[in-house]
């Protein structure tokens, strides 16, 4: 056990501090529920007081309690307006040190929800107008019982006081009583600040609408986190394998074979010139928090040839069989049908070798896509890459989201990827 500066007395400052700034603070948002209430009272006093033959609120207790009365249920049904719940969760995070978890902060649908918000703004507001009538009347009167001795002694008054005090005894009491009464003002703050603190995550916190409100909208960002990570990987990650190999390919050749050395330059150009713009669309997702589509998406109609030219400038032979019209395809299914096809002769510039044939075949049976590509497996290990790839898990989420399969392996000494995408014409026109 050591002294006050020791561990123990640092452990007893620290507490004390902390109470007192929860006691602050609660005190602080109490006062607050109390000048709320005012104007609530002021319109029931326009009611209450000729009700009860007074003109005057501040003249009559009476008129006071009973438009106090009134005011409360008046408060509730305003606390049905969509501020309030995040307002009040606002001020009760910030003022009463409930964690903000604990509390929703989004407007109120459910009426379940509005009746808890109309439930704590009246608990608010009514404990708060009557502690901020005792921190106005309870101050000044125990600051008089405090000097009533010395006013007494000096100037013979008892400040309109009882008769009581002019006993000795209740003269040597008041003091006393006037501390007493300061105890018992901050005695109820403190509770009072610990009952709102205490229920304010009953009434304000989140209800299970709530909980799945927020469930779906993490799970729709993640959707999109996700997505906006699938284009990365194939754009991106086809752009360097593409250009890796065409540079690769072209140093090689570079003195006795200028003509193959300008056409993978310029593959180079095209692949890294579309590749930036698809990069510029996906960030501006992130900056702009928008949906993709900023600028147009690669789709088999458009853009399959280009794909097959730069990956054959980058030394792979590819022979494509499509046996149905792009163009006739729904627009999503046509623009995640090449984002396949585009990773997997990614995987086949990888993996094949060099001067690799790699045979692609696109069809139409049975109401689906099929689209094969099939490309020699390399005889020696694979190059490595840090990490992994995850090619083929993009590749299973797309043909999944929409409602297809996709299939990858070895297969009579070749690497084989067979997917299938229905090609149901009500689907693909949204994003998945």
């Amino acid at each position: 056990m050591t002294g006050p500066t020791g561990p123990t007395g640092a452990t007893g400052l620290t507490g004390l501090s902390g109470f007192r700034k929860a006691l602050f603070g609660r005190w602080v948002h109490l006062v607050l529920g109390g000048a709320l209430a005012m104007p609530y009272v002021f319109v029931a006093s326009v009611v209450v007081g000729p009700v009860l033959g007074s003109r005057y609120l501040f003249g009559d207790p009476y008129v006071q309690l009973a438009s106090f009365a009134v005011a409360l249920p008046l408060a509730a049904v305003t606390s049905l307006f969509p501020p309030t719940r995040p307002l009040e969760a606002a001020a009760v995070r910030a003022l009463c040190g409930v964690d903000a978890d604990a509390l929703a902060h989004t407007p109120a649908r459910t009426r379940a929800a509005k009746r808890r918000t109309a439930a704590w703004f009246t608990l608010h507001l009514g404990l708060g107008g009557v502690l901020s009538g005792m921190t106005l009347a309870v101050p000044p009167f125990a600051a008089v019982l405090m000097v009533l001795p010395v006013a007494g002694v000096l100037f013979d008054t008892r400040l309109g006081l009882p008769r009581v005090f002019e006993h000795a005894w209740a003269l040597a009491l008041a003091p006393v009583a006037g501390v007493a009464t300061l105890l018992a003002l901050t005695g109820c703050a403190a509770g009072a600040g610990a009952l709102l603190a205490r229920w304010a995550p009953a009434l304000l916190g989140p209800t299970p609408a709530d909980r799945l409100a927020a469930a779906e909208e993490r799970a729709a960002d993640l959707a999109l986190r996700n997505r906006i990570a699938r284009e990365l990987h194939d754009s991106v990650g086809h752009a360097l394998s593409a250009v890796t190999l065409q540079a690769g390919a072209a140093r090689r050749v570079l003195d006795s074979d200028p003509g193959f050395v300008r056409e993978a330059l310029a593959a180079i150009e095209d692949t890294t010139r579309r590749t930036v713009s698809e990069l510029d669309a996906v960030l501006g997702v992130l900056r702009d928090g928008d949906a993709p589509g900023t600028a147009p998406a690669p789709a088999l109609a458009a853009d399959l040839d280009g794909l097959l030219r730069r990956t054959r400038a980058g030394g792979l032979e590819v022979t494509a069989d499509v046996a149905v019209d792009p163009a006739s395809l729904p627009p999503l299914l046509s623009r995640e049908a090449y984002r396949i096809v585009q990773e997997g002769l990614t995987n086949a510039l990888r993996h094949g070798g060099e001067r690799a044939t790699v045979a692609l075949r696109i069809a139409e049976a049975g109401g689906h896509l099929e689209i094969t590509v099939r490309n020699p497996l390399r005889a020696g290990p694979s190059p490595a890459r840090p990490g992994g790839g995850h090619g083929l898990d993009g590749i299973a989420d797309r043909a999944r989201l929409l409602g297809g399969t996709a299939r990858a392996g070895p297969d009579s000494g070749a690497w084989l990827l067979h997917v299938r995408l229905p090609t149901d014409r009500t689907r693909g026109r949204g994003t998945p």
